[in-house]
């Protein structure tokens, strides 16, 4: 975890404050700054990142570990657990022997990632949906090649935190290799080939229906988004069988 935090709204009441920090350890395992079997930070340390007491740094961590998302260190301290990474390589395997295991994979997105999104509108607050508009910025700068995956995910990432929803979050965090696995391959050739404009769109009407507060608006373009994925998938999945086996009527 990063010694500097960019600044979030801290909530009034202790129980809300300790569910916030609980929220914001979930969010970097989920981002991959903090991997199964990993170590965190102290709590002084964690409340002085966090800017919040160390008595909701504690609860906070309990919480955690009742939830099977921490466990305590022989010795002192807290680490993540290590359960995700192995579900996460499972899934990865699953995806990469069977073309249709990863179209269930994206399905799977769209249902989830829609809800998500709807719910955005309905529980983000002005600075969540401000950050999900400069994470969107980021990925329309010029001269940020091999960041656009990052930029990708930060955005999916920051509409999840936007959702307020910690299970939904420690999804994310279960399935993050592959999810990055698969941004990857969203801004590379021949996926992203003179498509990149057009991805920043999509995700642009994701984060406009937000700002509105427009919930269906913000499921549809979510459900969009993913359906052209999985077009893509798809298309570029029959000209790989194509070239693979090439039309034989012609042979005598």
């Amino acid at each position: 975890m990063s010694d500097t935090e960019e600044p979030h709204h801290v909530p009034a009441s202790s129980q809300r404050i300790s569910e916030w920090v609980a929220e914001r350890i979930l969010e970097r395992i989920a981002r991959g700054e903090l991997v199964p079997g990993e170590r965190l930070p102290g709590e002084r340390q964690l409340a002085e990142q966090l800017h919040v007491s160390r008595v909701s740094v504690r609860a906070a961590l309990q919480k955690l570990k009742t939830q099977g998302f921490l466990t305590a260190v022989q010795g002192g301290g807290t680490r993540v657990v290590s359960s995700a990474g192995a579900m996460d390589g499972a899934l990865t395997e699953m995806v990469r022997v069977k073309h249709t295991n990863l179209c269930d994979l994206v399905e799977i997105r769209q249902a989830l990632e829609s809800w998500a999104a709807r719910r955005a509108t309905e529980r983000a607050t002005q600075e969540q949906i401000d950050h999900i508009g400069r994470v969107l910025a980021a990925m329309g700068e010029t001269g940020r090649d091999g960041k656009q995956a990052a930029d990708d995910m930060d955005f999916h990432l920051a509409v999840a935190q936007a959702a307020g929803s910690p299970v939904y979050l420690h999804l994310l965090a279960t399935i993050r290799d592959i999810l990055g696995q698969m941004m990857e391959y969203h801004h590379t050739e021949p996926f992203a080939l003179g498509r990149e404009a057009l991805m920043i769109d999509h995700h642009r009407a994701i984060y406009d229906a937000i700002r509105r507060r427009d919930a269906d608006a913000a499921a549809v373009a979510a459900t969009d988004h993913l359906g052209w994925v999985l077009d893509r998938y798809n298309d570029l999945s029959r000209k790989a069988e194509d070239l693979s086996h090439p039309d034989t009527d012609a042979n005598p």
